[in-house]
């Protein structure tokens, strides 16, 4: 098992320069005044394609030889990874198909057509899309890109963490905490990776909805738990079965307890980030926000980052967070 180190991430921070958007370190005051600690927004809902997975997808696409471009490629997402790998396919002129949910949000559906990759079906319920993978991978020879579970996807989204870090250097602030929202924990993995080699003392927190916390149960147990269902929360981004093998490998011995959040709490999330912070989210992508906005003064007198991990969000599930609907 291959697992990236700090190296791995600085050589992808050359590899996305000019194609991945530096996103920048927000702190709003009405969060600093609500919580009373110091904190910090990474926005991660205005990074190209609207999540961070486009920096691990092109990272690990741009690595790729010509035989293996000149194959294409296989992706597995709910709808983010999707979208990241095809518009790295596009910039880097490879065939891309990916298998998505029929339930997956119809917008990221229609974005994953749009920049030009093959998107097929399944139901997420009774099907196995990494079965349905293997099968498309052995019948056209192209490679499989794992949304999670890749080495070379975790040393992208490692980027996020060093930015992080290096700007927080830039202002002289030294992180307590960070809050990142977790599905199969490759972001957590290279965030942590990349904020524990500068501030060696912070604590990384896995942020995740209810009735999917299989990495907080993972890491309390030290081995790695399913979830009982495959569906059943707004949060469709960070919703997986199982932590995936490499990131738990490095999240196991490196992260602090984990946070769960409710469906409802996330869609509040939403709602506040549109209404206080005039960001955009999708529910996946504020569960950190939501973890923060649940713990009250807890961590007052603290410095927090929070991850703000996606912003692919149906105008119709807006309108339901805004109008207080789960």
């Amino acid at each position: 098992m291959k697992l990236p180190v700090f190296e791995d991430v600085k050589r992808a921070t050359g590899r996305i320069h000019g194609f991945a958007v530096p996103t920048p370190l927000l702190s709003p005051p009405v969060l600093n005044e609500l919580t009373g600690a110091t904190v910090y927004l990474k926005p991660e809902n205005l990074q190209r394609t609207g999540s961070f997975k486009f920096r691990g997808a092109y990272n690990a696409l741009s690595l790729l030889d010509d035989e293996a471009r000149a194959a294409g490629i296989v992706a597995v997402s709910s709808g983010n990874h999707g979208q990241g790998i095809a518009e790295a396919a596009r910039l880097l002129g490879i065939h891309a198909t990916v298998i998505m949910p029929f339930d997956a949000p119809a917008m990221k559906i229609e974005r994953v057509r749009r920049s030009g990759a093959a998107v097929e079906l399944y139901d997420r319920v009774t099907g196995d899309r990494e079965t349905l993978a293997r099968e498309l991978v052995e019948r056209t020879g192209a490679t499989f890109i794992h949304p999670f579970n890749h080495p070379d996807v975790i040393a992208g989204q490692g980027t996020v963490g060093l930015e992080i870090a290096r700007d927080l250097q830039a202002r002289e602030e030294t992180p307590d905490h960070v809050f990142v929202c977790t599905g199969g924990g490759g972001l957590t993995a290279g965030v942590a990776l990349s904020v524990l080699e500068v501030f060696v003392k912070v604590r990384v927190h896995t942020c995740e909805p209810e009735g999917f916390d299989d990495y907080r149960r993972s890491l309390e147990s030290g081995r790695i738990e399913q979830n009982l269902r495959r569906d059943g929360s707004v949060c469709d981004a960070i919703i997986t079965p199982s932590p995936g093998e490499i990131s738990f490998e490095m999240n196991r011995n490196r992260l602090a307890e984990g946070m769960v959040v409710t469906d409802r709490e996330a869609m509040d999330a939403v709602a506040f980030a549109f209404c206080e912070l005039k960001l955009v989210l999708e529910p996946g992508g504020a569960v950190g926000l939501a973890a923060l906005l649940k713990s009250g003064k807890q961590f007052s007198g603290e410095t927090i980052v929070v991850v703000l991990s996606g912003g692919n969000i149906d105008p119709e599930l807006m309108l339901k967070a805004l109008g207080g609907q789960k």
